[in-house]
């Protein structure tokens, strides 16, 4: 039997197969959630598992979830991200998920998620305003938080991705330097999702999840203003399929 988590997200899903043929791999979602099933319906068959309910259970989760026409449960990433930090992590234990689109903080208490809060609905303080912020000085994401490591921040003070993203591109005009650009991009998601954890009693084992937790810079950034350590949960990145796989292995 096989057990398969698929988190759809907004700017890739991420594909866990616990069981007789394991493995995970992430897709670019592209702009169709639909074709993006379909490519993994592909892939898994390709890696030998059978999709059938006599040998495999499948879960979605993510912002594509109700477009994978072969999961036999759909489940919210706030489940299975806690689902994962349990395992993964502490059975309590606080998790922070900064997603392309929104940033999630679970509280998770024997196991179980207590509270949770999510930002609102601008892209700041996202990864999706880093994507943004990282093509306006035409580098990738990796560069960006390199680049970052090596500046000094300048204040970036707008709420709103537009209005951030025009202080960001008169900063090029006036002919600051990249680095402290950057490292002002950077800080100012990391204040924001500090300012969304302040609204919650954290625990103290603190985990990161989602597409950041492969940057030590950003996480020490994060833990600068939490005044705590904040950890990357192992696996991190597929933190949404790897507990969408572990709710599947418990469906009947």
């Amino acid at each position: 039997m096989d057990y398969i988590g698929i988190d759809i997200g907004s700017t890739a899903a991420k594909v866990v197969v616990r069981g007789a043929h394991p493995q995970q791999f992430i897709l670019p979602t592209g702009w169709s959630s639909r074709e993006t099933a379909d490519s993994i319906r592909e892939r898994l068959t390709a890696g030998g598992v059978c999709l059938s309910p006599d040998h495999s259970r499948t879960v979605a989760t993510g912002y594509g979830r109700g477009n994978v026409p072969f999961a036999d449960k759909m489940v919210t990433e706030i489940t299975c991200h806690a689902r994962a930090g349990a395992a993964h992590g502490s059975p309590d234990c606080t998790i922070i998920d900064v997603g392309g689109q929104d940033t999630k903080v679970i509280r998770i208490e024997g196991g179980m998620v207590s509270d949770f809060l999510m930002n609102d609905k601008c892209a700041a303080g996202t990864g999706k305003f880093l994507e943004i912020m990282a093509n306006r000085l035409c580098v990738g994401l990796e560069e960006l938080f390199a680049l970052a490591a090596q500046g000094t921040p300048l204040a970036i003070s707008a709420l709103c991705t537009v209005f951030a993203e025009s202080e960001v591109i008169s900063c090029i005009g006036e002919g600051k330097p990249r680095v402290d650009i950057a490292a002002g991009v950077v800080d100012s998601v990391a204040s924001k999702v500090a300012t969304l954890c302040s609204r919650q009693a954290l625990l103290p084992d603190i985990y990161l999840t989602g597409g950041l937790c492969h940057s030590p810079y950003f996480i020490s950034r994060l833990s600068d203003k939490l005044g705590r350590t904040v950890r990357a949960l192992p696996d991190g990145h597929f933190a949404g399929a790897l507990g969408a796989s572990l709710l599947a292995e418990r469906m009947k």
